[in-house]
């Protein structure tokens, strides 16, 4: 009977981030129900009240009533209001909409009425989010790298005047035989509290200007913030929906500033935050002593899996391969032995080659270096990571291979 295979790291690390998931998703839950539930019930008797009451007053029967009230709801939601509002459908407010629409805040508060507009908005929300996904990812990269040139400024100079640097420093060649600055990376804590700290500033700016101009309170300024600025987009609050304001040319633009660079900042917290919990749930692995893994990893290296590479195993292999050169008469028979479809030799002999470059490159990107190595075409485009993950995990020093 065939035995399942055990759990291994990253399974486990998925299915402890799925149970926290759930389990925070379920204590969001009751907080919101026991925080939201009264005020929504008084709320509800509180408008039974006032309907009966109008419906007494005025003579008028409750089907009636309800109906002219769901006809309001409609026109509602069409954007009609009783008070005066900028027109939905021209281009500054077609320009919000585009803008809400692709970086997945989604307001709601426009929605297409046509077929022609919900048909357009598939095919044009699939290519405009995609693009500005890729937008968020490479602010991302420049961002983080703008952080590690600054932190690593701060750091030759914490080094300078500790005495471990000579003040005639600077950067080159040499830099290669000073070994405090060797294969330095910021940290991912002072750039998640960098991170931070703009963010917080940038919300409260923010918040100034909406309370300022659209006249909400504070509180609903900062909470208008968060929720736009992590594309959450309840649409309970918008901005710029007014008919006119004052100075509305420079209210718009600096509106327009303000959730481009917030989407970016949160954005870019947002995944400082995912490798910092991803820490945690490493952290916890090791506190529960998962067993799984270390058989997982050994039963592995003893069945010698097809097609993998271990970074333990590949010096070992490269010099068994390079023993075996006179043993085998051609690249076929040795692999008769273990069955591959390719030469382990010849991927492990490559893959030594493009690692030892790409941690190169990596290594440069930190200290400063410009980036004008090529990786090789051979390498899998997939082995370094895809996305802001990848970004973050290559730049940051917590989540290096070398650590």
């Amino acid at each position: 009977r065939r035995r399942l295979a055990p759990l291994n790291e990253d399974n486990g690390r998925f299915l402890l981030l799925a149970a926290l998931i759930a389990a925070y998703l379920s204590a969001g839950a009751t907080v919101f129900s026991a925080l939201e539930s009264p005020s929504e019930a008084a709320a509800q008797l509180r408008w039974n009240r006032t309907l009966h009451n109008f419906s007494r007053i005025f003579n008028i029967s409750l089907p009636e009533l309800r109906a002219f009230l769901r006809s309001y709801e409609a026109a509602m939601a069409a954007g009609i209001r009783v008070d005066a509002l900028r027109p939905r459908w021209d281009f500054p407010g077609a320009f919000y909409f585009v803008g809400t629409v692709v970086s997945t805040i989604g307001f709601g508060m426009t929605t297409p009425a046509t077929v022609a507009g919900k048909v357009f908005l598939i095919v044009y929300g699939l290519f405009g989010c995609a693009g500005t996904i890729l937008f968020f990812n490479l602010f991302l990269e420049r961002i983080i790298s703008l952080l590690a040139f600054i932190m690593k400024a701060c750091h030759e100079r914490q080094l300078r005047r500790s005495g471990l640097l000579p003040p005639n420093f600077r950067k080159g060649p040499a830099m290669s035989g000073v070994g405090s600055l060797v294969g330095w990376k910021p940290s991912v804590y002072h750039v998640m509290l960098i991170l931070g700290i703009f963010a917080i500033t940038l919300s409260c700016c923010a918040s100034a200007m909406y309370t300022a101009v659209e006249g909400w309170n504070y509180v609903d300024s900062l909470y208008y913030c968060f929720v736009t600025f992590s594309t959450i987009g309840f649409g309970d609050l918008v901005s710029s929906q007014n008919a006119a304001y004052q100075n509305q040319g420079l209210y718009r633009f600096g509106n327009f500033i303000f959730i481009l660079m917030g989407v970016c900042c949160i954005y870019s917290l947002f995944n400082v935050i995912s490798i910092v919990i991803k820490q945690v749930l490493n952290w916890v692995l090791k506190k529960f002593e998962c067993r799984c893994c270390p058989k997982c990893h050994k039963s592995s290296a003893r069945l010698g899996r097809r097609n993998a590479i271990t970074p333990g195993a590949r010096l070992r292999r490269h010099n068994i391969s390079v023993d075996a050169d006179g043993q085998y008469d051609s690249d076929t028979e040795g692999r008769r032995l273990s069955g591959e479809m390719i030469s382990m030799r010849e991927l492990t002999a490559s893959n030594k080659v493009s690692l030892a470059i790409l941690q190169k490159q990596l290594s440069e990107t930190a200290n400063g270096y410009p980036r004008n190595v090529c990786i090789n075409t051979r390498q899998n485009g997939f082995s370094a990571g895809v996305g802001a993950l990848a970004i973050m995990n290559n730049r940051l020093a917590e989540t290096s291979d070398s650590r």
